[in-house]
């Protein structure tokens, strides 16, 4: 199982310290900005070429999983 430090990484002397795919200084963020646009994920690899495909695909994996998560523990913890 993927977790998030082995695909996303921080460091404040890389780009701020703003979230990254590791081994490269895209942000997470940018994936994600390409997704809400419409644009297809090889469009973002082809424009990103340092991001492997796993990659990408593992931080969205990880995000559906979190979601997912957040949404049945609310569902479960009414306020």
């Amino acid at each position: 199982m993927t977790n998030l430090l082995s695909v996303i990484h921080s460091d404040t002397d890389i780009l701020g310290g703003t979230p990254v795919f590791i081994g490269t200084r895209v942000p997470v963020k940018t994936l994600l900005d390409y997704l809400a646009a419409g644009d297809p994920l090889d469009e973002f690899l082809d424009h990103f070429p340092s991001v492997r495909k796993e990659q990408a695909i593992a931080v969205l994996n990880l995000a559906q999983d979190m979601l997912t998560t957040q949404l049945l523990t609310k569902d479960a913890n009414p306020a």
